[in-house]
């Protein structure tokens, strides 16, 4: 049964984007969307995900003679080194990534790469939501890898990441073919991930996670200083789990659980927001500094470990948040996303990433693992401190928001740990305010980093100088990725791309 004329994809590329109207348009339901987008943007983003990454997914299907399911489909990554005694020389080492208003250091190499969950991940929620062919779901996929031309936005990505795109010789054949690295407008082909996509509708990903191309990862890492096995690799699980669900201002959010870490401090954040009236002019002195406010306390509260639900429920149980909120007052006086929804009422929210990539590919595939070891934000309590086998804690927080039992909003981010903030901002903005949806995606956003707020460009000069009277304050000459990319879908109605990440938003009309 039809319940809206129009099926609506956002993303962050626009070839991306036609791939999951392609899918749309062929029938298939918001999650084959989803899932051909998340193939296709393994390889048109391939600077931002990667079959050889994790993600989360959360779906709710349509409401109609059964009632609406809601799954959070959990494939992040784990901890390698199953049936392996440590690493005597790991192959790990920093490199910094200029975004231009500031820079961020990730670590790279074969010991920072973790379970890979992707791939697994999409063919699991494929089998359980999917009603189309495999193959067709694949087929855009394979279309660009064959390929496909490179945007500014791909480019300038890969500029960014240089060095660790160019970390091999594989790598360096792929990006730099004839020693000239890969520039906007140029054709981009991936000839082993053809193949790879080509034989999965039959292989069903078994010859990558317990078959030879298992067997060759095992042996590389063994002579190459990283950890992960062929045991992290056959053991790996999607897990279904149940959202986490937050109130805010009459509005039901469902978020990510653990392994989210993202998804319990946007509710935290709204939980504190909750505890102002909407009282201050958007983008004024008094709401900039609000904000600061509020990011420095969820940091703070972080910190005391308030990031899981079960603390979070604690925490909101007891009566902290009147202090917190005290706090507030007194104080005011780095992945990619797709958001789906279709016809019938079904919607997905996915986002997925491959951190910055390790620099090592997965033999005969074309897949660049991840490097979810190396990032600091994923281990507060160090690099390699957590035993093998665990799934590791992430920010991103794919979610949808209700109004009664209707989904007003699909929404997500990438942004490593901006990701929470730049959705925190989004939400605040057209609930509390009722600002337009692409004026607030497109409108300048803060992040407190811990020791400066980071600013986009946009705000008036009196509402920034008022805040740099508190907290040091770096004001970017323009807007950037690194403030994250916010991709949203109303149901039925309307759909945002962040330009930030090459937002692209495709409307399918249903046929008279």
């Amino acid at each position: 049964m039809m319940k809206y004329k129009r099926s609506i994809a956002a993303t962050g590329h626009h070839l991306v984007s036609a791939a999951a109207a392609d899918i749309l348009k062929a029938g298939g339901n918001a999650f084959d969307a989803a899932v051909g987008a998340g193939f296709a943007g393994a390889v048109a983003e391939q600077t931002l995900t990667s079959l050889g990454g994790g993600g989360f997914l959360l779906a709710r299907t349509a409401s109609g003679s059964t009632p609406a399911t809601e799954i959070f489909f959990d494939f992040f990554v784990d901890t390698p080194g199953l049936g392996r005694k440590g690493c005597d020389e790991p192959h790990f080492f920093p490199v910094s990534v200029d975004f231009g208003g500031s820079q961020q250091e990730f670590n790279i190499g074969l010991a920072s790469v973790a379970v890979p969950g992707t791939l697994k991940g999409l063919l699991h929620v494929h089998t359980r939501l999917g009603r189309m062919e495999l193959a067709d779901v694949l087929q855009p996929a394979i279309e660009l890898a064959r390929g496909h031309e490179l945007n500014e936005f791909q480019a300038g990505f890969l500029h960014l990441l240089h060095p660790i795109m160019t970390m091999t010789e594989y790598g360096r054949n792929l990006y730099e073919p004839g020693g000239r690295y890969m520039q906007p407008h140029d054709i981009l082909a991936n000839p082993d991930l053809v193949d790879f996509l080509l034989e999965l509708p039959r292989d069903r990903g078994e010859s990558f996670y317990k078959g030879e191309i298992a067997a060759q990862i095992d042996r590389d890492m063994r002579q190459g200083g990283g950890l992960l096995t062929y045991t992290d690799l056959a053991g790996y699980q999607v897990i279904e789990r149940k959202p986490l669900q937050a109130n805010y201002r009459g509005h039901t959010l469902l978020t990510g659980p653990m392994p989210s870490m993202g998804g319990s401090l946007i509710a935290l954040s709204l939980a504190l927001l909750e505890q102002m009236d909407v009282d201050v002019e958007w983008g004024s002195g008094a709401h900039l500094l609000r904000l600061t406010a509020l990011m420095r306390e969820v940091e703070r509260l972080r910190g005391q470990g308030v990031c899981t639900p079960e603390a979070l429920a604690s925490w909101l149980a007891g009566d902290a948040i009147e202090e917190a909120a005290a706090h507030i007052r007194l104080f005011s006086r780095g992945t990619t996303h797709i958001s789906i929804s279709d016809r019938e009422g079904n919607v997905a929210s996915m986002t997925c990433s491959n951190g910055e990539g390790s620099g090592y590919f997965a033999p005969r595939t074309g897949i660049m693992l991840n490097n979810m070891m190396g990032e600091d934000d994923l281990h507060p309590d160090g690099f390699h401190s957590s035993p093998a086998g665990e799934r590791v804690g992430s920010m991103m927080s794919p979610s949808l928001v209700l109004a009664g039992d209707e989904v007003e909003l699909v929404i997500g981010s990438g942004g490593s740990k901006r990701i929470r903030t730049a959705i925190t901002q989004v939400l605040h903005q057209i609930i509390d305010y009722g600002r337009p949806h692409k004026l607030t995606v497109e409108s300048p956003r803060l992040h407190w980093d811990g020791e400066c707020l980071q600013v986009e460009p946009g705000f008036a000069g009196d509402a920034v100088a008022a805040v740099r009277e508190k907290v040091r304050v770096n004001v970017w000459d323009e807007q950037s990725m690194y403030f994250g990319g916010v991709h949203i879908v109303v149901p039925g109605r309307l759909g945002v791309g962040d330009p930030r990440r090459g937002g692209s938003v495709v409307v399918v009309e249903e046929k008279a």
